[in-house]
Formats: C-alpha cells, sequence, structure tokens
C-alpha cells in the first residue's frame, strides 16, 4: 500500500495519527499441473446462456484450441479425446449425375425434297455423283419426283470445341431442333423423314420407333446408306418393297398442302 503523507502541517490543525498497514500474505504459485486441469475442466464445462440483454462473450474453450488441448492432456498424462484424434472428414465429391459430361459428336448431309420431306445421311462427306444419280433414281422409281432436287448441307455437333457438357444426350438433340428451325426461313416444312445409313450416336438423338421420330415430331424411315446400294444389288432388291408407300405418301401430303392453300386463299378472299 502507498502511505499518504501530509507535506505541510495547517496551522492549528490536529496531527494525523498514525497506523500501521498490514502487508498481505504473498498468494502461493499454482503449481503448473494443477493450472492445465483447471483450465481443461473449464474448456469442458458447457457455457452457460448469456443474459438478452448482455453482449455475446467468448467462451474459455474458443481460446483452447483443439490442438492446444490435445498437446495439454499429453502433458499430463492423459490420452487425448476420440474426437480430437480422429482424422478430418473428407470433402464431399461431386456427383457423377451433374458432373460435366463429353460431347456426342456426328456428321450429317441434310437437304429437303420440296421443302417437305426430309432426307438424311449418315455421311462426313456429302454424296458424290454417283450416289447423287443412285438416290434420284430411288426417289423417280418410288414415284417421288420433287420440282428440283436439293443440295446437301453438312451439320455437325458439336458445333464448337471445348463447350461445357451437362447433358449431352439431350444438348444434341436441341441443337439438331434449333438447325431445323433456322431453316424453316428458306421454306422448309418438314413432313416425313428418310434416313439413309446408321450411326450410335445418332440413332439415340432421332430415338426412332415404329415408323417414328419423336425428337422431331415426324414419321420416320430408315435404310441402308447410299454406299451400300451402290455396291449391293441384293440391298436395292431389299428395298424396293419398303418404298411402297412413298408414292401415295408424296401425292397425299402435296395435296393436303395445296388444298390447305386453296382454302385459305378463299378465307382470304371473303374476308
Amino acid at each position: 500500500m502507498t502511505a499518504w503523507v501530509a507535506r505541510y502541517r495547517l496551522p492549528n490543525a490536529r496531527p494525523t495519527p498514525a497506523c500501521e498497514w498490514e502487508t498481505p500474505a504473498p498468494v502461493a504459485a499454482e503449481p503448473p499441473g494443477e493450472r492445465l486441469h483447471a483450465l481443461l475442466d473449464e474448456a469442458a464445462r458447457p457455457p452457460s446462456p448469456p443474459p438478452a440483454s448482455a453482449p455475446e462473450m467468448a467462451s474459455p474453450e474458443r481460446h483452447l484450441r483443439p490442438v492446444a488441448r490435445g498437446k495439454a492432456r499429453a502433458l499430463l498424462g492423459e490420452s487425448p479425446d476420440a474426437r480430437e484424434s480422429a482424422p478430418p472428414e473428407p470433402e464431399p465429391v461431386p456427383d457423377a449425375t451433374t458432373a460435366p459430361g463429353e460431347a456426342l459428336r456426328f456428321t450429317l448431309q441434310v437437304a429437303c425434297l420440296d421443302g417437305r420431306w426430309l432426307v438424311v445421311l449418315a455421311e462426313r462427306a456429302a454424296p458424290d455423283a454417283e450416289q447423287t444419280r443412285l438416290l434420284a433414281n430411288l426417289l423417280q422409281a418410288a414415284g417421288v419426283m420433287p420440282e428440283t432436287f436439293p443440295h446437301f448441307e453438312t451439320y455437325h455437333w458439336p458445333p464448337m470445341e471445348g463447350l461445357p457438357v451437362e447433358a449431352p444426350l439431350e444438348e444434341a438433340r436441341q441443337g439438331l431442333q434449333a438447325f431445323l428451325e433456322g431453316r424453316r426461313r428458306r421454306g422448309w416444312a418438314p413432313e416425313r423423314l428418310l434416313l439413309f445409313g446408321r450411326d450410335a450416336d445418332l440413332a439415340a438423338i432421332l430415338a426412332l420407333d415404329g415408323g417414328h421420330c419423336p425428337t422431331l415430331v415426324l414419321p420416320a424411315w430408315q435404310g441402308p446408306s447410299l454406299g451400300e446400294l451402290a455396291a449391293s444389288a441384293e440391298t436395292k432388291r431389299a428395298l424396293w418393297p419398303q418404298m411402297a408407300g412413298w408414292r401415295a405418301a408424296w401425292r397425299g401430303e402435296q395435296e393436303d398442302v395445296r388444298g390447305a392453300g386453296q382454302k385459305a386463299g378463299q378465307e382470304g378472299d371473303d374476308a
């Protein structure tokens, strides 16, 4: 304690009574082991909830990290908790269904007969002169005679390399649908699909079932490639029965289109 002593004595003042201050006994130092035990017990004790009006205070356990608690117990000769000695949990692995996939790859040759019948060749290259003559002869023999023989366009998928892919099949279907939708500006209005050749990826995309193409919502037919037809007379003979209904379908759909056009014209005149 600090002794306060007056420096000057006031006139006629009584002397200040003197007293002896008791010196407090020194506090015995706590052994390190007991301090560690006390700190561990305090950290293990569940913290009491703070009052609603009082600010949140950090509990002693926050200041004692798991690693520090483990070291302290090791110094005391105690085994660390199972929770502290357990290895860290591995990070969750992303689901394989949502992981990026690889895009389907295929090339088609596409044409449209008078804007009505869609002709698709599962070939990487456009048909040569011999294959073009063969296709024209097949169509003429089946009674399908367009006003002008169409020019084949090459369609590739994917359109660009390195694009992220999540649903390869669905994205390929949407790409083909968008390609045909863009050709409507040129007068394409497909009513039927003729597919020459086979391709595994294309078969999954078109999903032909019972003479129908759900992807394009069109009646569909699939036969051998033009190369197979040109190289085998037997393949040609097997094709003739399949082409029996083409003439009626071509003329019937053509009459339906003309009738719809004439009806629309009459309604316009009446209006």
